[in-house]
């Protein structure tokens, strides 16, 4: 078992860097199927997603534009699920098909807030795509139309997820091992 120590906490490989890059693909071809004659508008969510985004667009075939946005919560490093700013949006969505693009959706309080703020914005339709979804951990009703994996509700880092601020730059998925 590969195993990557991080600061104070060790991690073992929970997913692989071939199985990620599958599913990913898989991701894709939903959604060049689902959204064809379209050209969609991905927002990218920073920063755990840069690694996922850019595996997605490669796969992604359709006439499409990718921004990157970040936000901004309450209390630093502790997710409040209230955002306070959207910083990067800088085109329209307004009657544009908008696909955010998130590493992971745990309580998926932030998202929602996130949604209820684009659809202020206008656009023709929000969807969901993550790399992980903890299902046992949602604390709102989301419809995460494009999925990778759903993980139990384990400390993860990897493939653009950090434990504070390290870890992001490795090519699998880990699993803090206790």
């Amino acid at each position: 078992m590969e195993t990557l120590q991080v600061k104070d906490k060790k991690f073992a490989v929970s997913i692989p860097e071939r199985e990620i890059l599958r599913q990913v693909k898989r991701v894709a071809d939903e959604i060049n199927r689902d959204l064809v004659e379209t050209e969609p508008l991905f927002l990218a969510v920073l920063n755990g997603a840069f690694m996922f985004a850019a595996d997605l667009m490669k796969e992604v075939k359709l006439p499409s534009e990718i921004q990157f946005i970040k936000l901004a919560s309450y209390e630093g490093t502790t997710s409040t699920g209230s955002i306070t700013e959207m910083i990067g949006l800088s085109v329209s969505v307004e009657g544009r098909d908008v696909v955010i693009v998130e590493d992971i959706i745990d309580s998926g309080l932030t998202m929602k807030h996130l949604i209820e703020t684009l659809q202020q914005k206008n656009p023709r339709s929000i969807s969901i795509c993550s790399l992980l979804v903890k299902p046992g951990n949602l604390k709102v009703d989301l419809d995460v139309k494009y999925r990778c994996f759903d993980i139990p509700n384990d400390f993860i880092l990897g493939y653009g997820l950090d434990y504070d601020g390290f870890g992001r730059n490795t090519r699998d998925i880990y699993t803090v091992v206790e």
